[in-house]
This record gives C-alpha cells, sequence and structure tokens, in this order.
C-alpha cells in the first residue's frame, strides 16, 4: 500500500512540474505575442511618419526609403532574432528622423507630427515593457529547464530553451550620430 501512495505522489508531482513547465512557455509565448502586437503597431504607424516629414527632409531620403524597406522586412521576418534584428535597425532610423526633425521648426510645429511623435513615443514605452517582460517570462521558462528536478521532465518530453529579445549589435546600443555636412 505504502509504495502505491509513493507513486501516485510521484505520478502527481511529475503531472505538476509537467504543467509548470507547460504554463512558463506559454506564458513567454504570449509575452513574445505581446511584443509582435506592439512592434506591428509601430510599424503600422511609419508610413504616417514618413508621409508627414518627406516634404521637410528631401535630403533624407534615404532614411525614409530605409524606414519603407524595413517595414517591408518585417512582414518576411520568421524569428525572433529576425525580429529582434529589424527592430534594432528601424529604432535608429526612427532615432534619425527625430533628431533631424529638430531642423525643421515648421515640421515640428504641425500638429500631425506631433500627434504620430507622441503615438511613437507611446508605442516605445509599450515595446520596452513588453520586451522586458518577454525577457523576463522566457528567463522564468529556461531557468526550469535547468534547475532540478524540473529540467528531468523537461528533457523526458523535449522541451527547448526560447530565444531572449536583445540587441544584436554594438552599434545599436550607441546614440544615432546625425551629419549636417552633406
Amino acid at each position: 500500500m505504502l509504495i502505491v501512495i509513493v507513486i501516485v505522489v510521484i505520478i502527481f508531482i511529475v503531472i505538476a512540474m509537467y504543467n509548470g513547465l507547460v504554463q512558463s512557455r506559454l506564458k513567454a509565448k504570449n509575452a513574445w505575442s505581446q511584443i509582435d502586437v506592439q512592434l506591428q503597431r509601430r510599424f503600422d504607424l511609419i508610413p504616417n511618419l514618413v508621409e508627414a516629414v518627406k516634404g521637410y527632409m528631401a535630403h533624407e531620403e534615404g532614411t525614409l526609403t530605409k524606414v519603407t524597406e524595413l517595414r517591408t522586412s518585417w512582414a518576411n521576418a520568421q524569428t525572433i532574432g529576425e525580429k529582434a534584428d529589424l527592430d534594432n535597425q528601424l529604432s535608429g532610423a526612427l532615432k534619425t528622423i527625430m533628431a533631424v526633425s529638430e531642423n525643421y521648426p515648421d515640421l515640428k510645429a504641425s500638429k500631425n507630427f506631433t500627434e504620430l511623435q507622441e503615438e511613437l513615443r507611446s508605442t516605445e514605452n509599450k515595446i520596452s515593457y513588453a520586451r522586458q517582460f518577454y525577457n523576463d517570462s522566457v528567463t522564468m521558462y529556461n531557468t526550469k529547464l535547468q534547475v532540478v528536478p524540473t529540467n528531468i521532465i523537461a528533457s523526458m518530453f523535449n522541451f527547448t530553451p526560447e530565444e531572449l529579445f536583445k540587441t544584436s549589435s554594438e552599434e545599436a546600443k550607441q546614440n544615432v550620430k546625425i551629419d549636417f555636412s552633406k
């Protein structure tokens, strides 16, 4: 009788650990979905931003073209790494647009531009929070995959680690440099 009780308790423990791993994995996937939604929102704002600044920033056509190309590339990105890289590139291009806009008083005074700027700022804050939440969720899940005894259950049921959302290069971490000598 004691052996049956021990076996039943072990089965319940295994089920609880398995369910905990599934819940953590789903939480990480949901957190990624939240990043994806916010990044898509930002990409949806881009055509409006580009139109608002196009007339003022004719000599910055390269930056505007790059933003449009990045937006197109977004639709083809499949992995978290690819999307993170596109996000980093887009962040740099948007910083450039915002920095250059400082030299155009009429643009800065434009109600349309200021509203877009505020919406982008709000979206950037949401993206930042979503990244942090995603990385926290992934770290908790990946930790469960590595600590005893859940690592045993994870390997038995082929749970695999999730990828963190991170800046892909040192260049992406740097401030944007604007050169008006062209």
